[in-house]
């Protein structure tokens, strides 16, 4: 119940319309025996250099880059080795980009973009790190991490240049 909570709540936080900031990314990582999850959240600015639906070919060739960046979570999220975890799944969604709900109306405005990435483990709880690619997107300058594990719960905060996150307390 608490794992389903922690990766719930970027979801909750949209909805009751949180402040939306600059540079400033959230990622959530559930770590458990033999899976982890990683959550994000993000406004779109962040990672394309608008908040809307791209326009024009260029900003379409750049959405279309992200997109695939983040796609790559093997890249995106390298693991330590130790736990032996492989990309299972990933899942993007953001309305201006028609990813997700292809039904969903583009924000005016303040337009975001969620991912979440399920890595398949050998022993998950042997990952003592993950390095993230998340600074690769320019305008992102801090992240904000909280860590859920079996026996505990963490927050963690990277900037620039810094890109390891300690998975223990």
């Amino acid at each position: 119940l608490p794992l389903a909570l922690l990766l719930a709540a970027p979801l909750a936080a949209l909805a009751q319309g949180h402040a939306h900031v600059h540079g400033l990314a959230k990622l959530d990582i559930a770590i458990e025996a033999k899976k982890i999850t990683v959550s994000f959240e993000t406004p779109l600015d962040n990672l394309v250099g608008f908040e809307r639906a791209p326009r024009t070919d260029s900003e379409r060739k750049r959405a279309d880059e992200a997109v695939a960046r983040l796609r790559d979570g093997d890249a995106m999220f390298r693991f330590d080795p130790a736990a032996g975890c492989k990309l299972a799944r990933v899942e993007l969604t953001s309305a201006a980009l028609k990813l997700g709900q292809a039904d969903a109306t583009p924000q005016v405005g303040h337009a975001e973009l969620e991912g979440e990435w399920e890595f398949d483990c050998a022993d998950a709880t042997r990952a003592a790190h993950v390095e993230v690619g998340l600074f690769a997107f320019n305008q992102i300058k801090r992240v904000q991490v909280q860590l859920a594990l079996a026996k505990a719960q963490l927050k963690r905060e990277l900037k620039r240049p810094h890109t390891r996150i300690v998975l223990g307390p």
